[in-house]
């Protein structure tokens, strides 16, 4: 019997690892074992406590070590998750795969949004009604539309108050430089400016998925599945 090298994946701000699911029927799936992981609060029960990224990059290295992951894919503000696990002392991860991760606090266009509120519910009554507007003519939208609806509120607003105030003390990206191996792959049409620059100025493994969207596992998950083989 074959053994493959196992890969968790861990979804982006309020997604979940249905995300993932189009990857089975890829070249990757054929070559490694694929864990899609629901971090607490997205698709999995919340945690009792706040939901923290130091708690969250711990419950990720917990999962990894138990399923005996040594890779990671993480997509978006979860790239942030997986270089505070990635770094941290005894992790068993030792390559982050980043989808579209952030780089800058320019990236945290969605997730930092729940700063500006004192409570889950008045960001989730002004953030979905936007977010619906948006996804109504992109089916891609639609159904991050709907994964969302299913994310625990306050793990959401948590996270995404996180997500920002790490995004204003630190660069994300300096925390994936630090890590052993990791590759970024991306669209350049998606990423912020401010991360495009960033990318120009740190020498980070990276590969283009032309006209791709911000969730390539859905439209483009052949594409991805060659790009994340080759770079492992």
């Amino acid at each position: 019997m074959t053994v493959h090298p196992k890969i968790i994946c861990i979804a982006g701000f309020g997604d979940n690892a249905s995300m993932y699911a189009p990857l089975s029927e890829t070249i990757l799936a054929a070559q490694y074992d694929i864990i899609p992981y629901n971090m607490p609060g997205f698709g999995a029960p919340r945690l009792e406590n706040e939901t923290t990224l130091a708690i969250l990059a711990n419950d990720l290295n917990d999962a990894a070590q138990k399923k005996g992951a040594t890779i990671i894919i993480a997509h978006s503000v979860a790239s942030i998750i997986a270089a505070l696990a990635i770094n941290a002392e005894n992790s068993p991860l030792a390559h982050i795969v980043s989808l579209e991760g952030n780089l800058t606090a320019a990236d945290a266009y969605f997730s930092g949004k729940a700063i500006n509120y004192p409570s889950p519910e008045l960001f989730l009554n002004d953030f979905l009604p936007s977010l619906a507007a948006k996804a109504a003519a992109d089916p891609i939208l639609s159904r991050y539309l709907s994964q969302i609806k299913t994310a625990d509120p306050s793990a959401l607003w948590e996270l995404g108050q996180g997500a920002y105030r790490y995004s204003q003390e630190y660069i994300p990206g300096d925390a994936l430089m630090r890590a052993d191996k990791v590759t970024y792959i991306y669209n350049p049409e998606n990423v912020p400016q401010a991360s495009l620059q960033w990318l120009e100025d740190n020498p980070l493994e990276r590969i283009i998925l032309p006209a791709a969207s911000h969730w390539p596992t859905l439209d483009q998950p052949h594409q991805l599945a060659e790009a994340i083989v080759s770079a492992l």
